[in-house]
C-alpha cells in the first residue's frame, strides 16, 4: 500500500507522515492520498475531518488510522483481498497484535484522563 499525504494543515500532514512512514510515497506513484479537505474528483482521496463525510473521523489513533486505510486499500484493489486473507492464514495466531495495540491505546487514553483530572483538581484549589 503506497500512500501520498497532502494536507494544509501542517501539525497533521507531519503527524500522518510520521504514522505512515513505511507506506509513503509520491503522489504520482501512490495508491491513496490522504487530505484534510474534501476531494470529489479523486478516486484515491481518504478524507481525514470532523464532518459526517470524513472517511475517518478526528481524532484518531496510529491504529485506527492504518486500518480505515487498509480498508480504502481494499476497496480500491479487491483482487489483492484474497492475497491477504492467504498472507494471515500463514501467520501464526500469536503474532496478532492488535488486541495488544487496542489495550495499550486504552490504558495510555486512562492515564492521559488521571493526568487531566489531577492538574484540573490542582488548579482549582
Amino acid at each position: 500500500m503506497k500512500i501520498a499525504v497532502q494536507c494544509s494543515s501542517p501539525l497533521l500532514q507531519k503527524s500522518l507522515e510520521l504514522f505512515l512512514d513505511k507506506h509513503l510515497s509520491t503522489y504520482s506513484k501512490c495508491d491513496i492520498v490522504v487530505r484534510d479537505e474534501p476531494c470529489l474528483e479523486d478516486e484515491r482521496c481518504f478524507y481525514i475531518g470532523s464532518d459526517a463525510s470524513a472517511n475517518l473521523k478526528k481524532p484518531f489513533s496510529k491504529a485506527q488510522l492504518i486500518l480505515a486505510l487498509e480498508k480504502r486499500h481494499l476497496e480500491l484493489n479487491p483482487q489483492e483481498e484474497s492475497v491477504q486473507t492467504h498472507n494471515r492464514e500463514k501467520l501464526d495466531p500469536a503474532m496478532d497484535f492488535s488486541i495488544l495495540e487496542n489495550r495499550i491505546e486504552s490504558l495510555t487514553q486512562e492515564y492521559q484522563s488521571n493526568i487531566i483530572r489531577a492538574v484540573k483538581a490542582f488548579y482549582e484549589k
